[in-house]
């Protein structure tokens, strides 16, 4: 078998990957050692970025279908403080209720469709790699076979094999605490309030949000009415097996030991239990040999390793297709370790913050959460803390230190950006978008017209006259909104180059 692109892992961030690469023209495989989806609900749904990605592609549309529940209010939790964004009158982040199974069951469903094998019960068990490709020797339910690639990526997860197999460096730490999160229907004798506190006949009150006791925590959010949403945290250092799904009794024992209450809970809609980690690999690829996910990274905090790993695939697609098609610049690949490393460390920044916030347990640590949450319902703290949690306040390095202000920057970012983004086609080329009529900038971009868009349209209020938008929605360049200047059209030539190889 002899492909492009191998992929190891069709979880999210594998088969996100699977899309993109064919999206891109490019012949994609998908190797998965589990023979069906796992019924086990890890993530509950997409944040961020990756939502107006999609939204980008066209594809929002075959998600929302799929999501089971309404549009959740944006409270989210930030190490043990909430942050509430229900009040801004310009969201920083959407959310999409989505678990993980029908989340999969979705992009399998796109990526067959464009073209992508996906094995499943294949299990990858050698690697090695050269100067013309990658080989992978796999045992599947057919007995064993090599496949061979041009590129090769990991998308295989937290224990990943391809990391071991390859010698990535994966250092970091393991935080000496079991965390468990269930959502239930709401059972007899439990009342869950409008504003999230729950009443427990014969028990007592619960608020909204965290409780601590000596024993752990415990925490109550129903994002649905219909929902009894819970979660606890303990000191625990067993090492749980991830294959081994959590139960209602194992979820209720947990609430018992914190709470030193029995809580009532009703028929389990999402069960999940979690270790946190923050560790980081040093490097995102190595020859043709390449990480993306939890694979690469680990996070100490919940709601971002979906959408930082769905947002390492779209990176890493449409340069590993320039690379397949052969009109690469010669570091384009190696960018890919450049801008996910960085983002990598910008999410680590603010989730072991948020372990500060949530581990602390002397007086000093409540004081500093307790300002903490004075702080975050400032409406500028809250849009910040969002943009944060959705990755869209980081900012890809810039070739040129006196390029414009958006240059490298996420232009599918709610705030702030031109009206006229939103309103492009399905887009998955380099795109030119020329807000102010400019025929210089339109004629010098002609020669990459095999690999990127024009599009004129109007902006009254806009930023720039012209943006550069590469395939994964990142503004490579942009002309300053004002008088032209002969500079103009030189620089767009000089971004198109670096981004886009020379011109066809």
């Amino acid at each position: 078998m002899d492909v492009d692109v191998v992929i190891v892992g069709a979880g999210p961030t594998g088969l996100m990957l699977a899309v993109e690469l064919c999206l891109a023209g490019v012949d994609a495989a998908v190797l998965e050692r589990h023979p069906q989806i796992r019924e086990v609900p890890k993530a509950g749904g997409l944040s961020g970025q990756i939502v107006e990605l999609l939204r980008y592609r066209g594809l929002l549309e075959r998600f929302e279908v799929a999501s089971p529940a309404p549009v959740p209010a944006l409270r989210l939790p930030f190490g043990e403080v909430h942050v509430d964004m229900t009040g801004l009158a310009e969201p920083p982040m959407h959310l999409l209720l989505l678990p993980q199974p029908q989340l999969e069951g979705v992009l399998d469903e796109v990526a067959r469709e464009l073209g992508a094998q996906i094995r499943r019960g294949h299990e990858v068990v050698g690697l090695s790699q050269d100067d013309a490709g990658v080989a992978a020797d796999v045992r599947g339910p057919d007995g064993d076979l090599r496949v061979t690639a041009r590129y090769l990526v990991g998308c295989d997860g937290s224990r990943s094999r391809v990391r071991d197999l390859a010698g990535f460096a994966f250092p970091g730490i393991t935080y000496p605490e079991v965390n468990r999160m269930g959502q239930t229907t709401v059972p007899e004798g439990v009342t869950v309030r409008e504003n999230g506190d729950l009443e427990v006949a014969g028990v007592g009150e619960f608020e909204f949000g965290f409780t601590r006791t000596p024993r752990g925590v415990f925490a109550t959010g129903s994002v649905d009415p219909g929902r009894l949403g819970v979660f606890t945290s303990e000191e625990e250092t067993a090492d749980y097996d991830d294959d081994e799904p959590m139960t209602v009794a194992e979820l209720a024992d947990s609430i018992h030991r914190v709470l030193g209450v029995e809580l009532p809970l009703g028929e389990p809609t999402r069960l999940t239990r979690f270790t946190f980690h923050a560790r980081h690999v040093e490097r995102y690829r190595q020859g043709r040999i390449m990480l993306a996910g939890d694979a690469a990274h680990l996070f100490p905090a919940p709601g971002v390793a979906l959408n930082a790993g769905m947002m390492d695939s779209v990176n890493l697609a449409w340069k590993l297709a320039a690379a397949v098609q052969g009109w690469a610049p010669a570091d384009l690949l190696e960018s890919y370790h450049d801008e996910r490393h960085l983002a990598g460390e910008r999410v680590l920044v603010h989730t072991r913050a948020q372990v500060a916030l949530r581990r602390g347990h002397d007086e000093a640590a409540v004081a500093l959460r307790e300002l903490f949450q004075e702080l975050v319902s400032d409406d500028d703290a809250a849009r910040r803390i969002g943009r944060m949690i959705a990755g869209t306040d980081i900012r890809y390095e810039a070739a040129n230190p006196d390029a414009h202000p958006l240059t490298g920057t996420f232009a599918l970012d709610p705030i702030g950006q031109p009206d006229a983004i939103a309103e492009l086609p399905p887009a998955t080329r380099g795109v030119l978008l020329d807000l102010a009529g400019r025929s210089d900038l339109r004629e010098a971009a002609r020669g990459w017209g095999d690999r990127m868009d024009v599009v004129t349209a109007e902006s009254p209020d806009r930023p720039a006259d012209a943006l550069l938008l590469r395939p994964d929605a990142y503004i490579a360049w942009a002309a300053a909104a004002g008088e032209p200047t002969d500079d103009d059209a030189a620089g767009l030539r000089a971004a198109l180059a670096q981004w886009f190889g020379e011109p066809g």
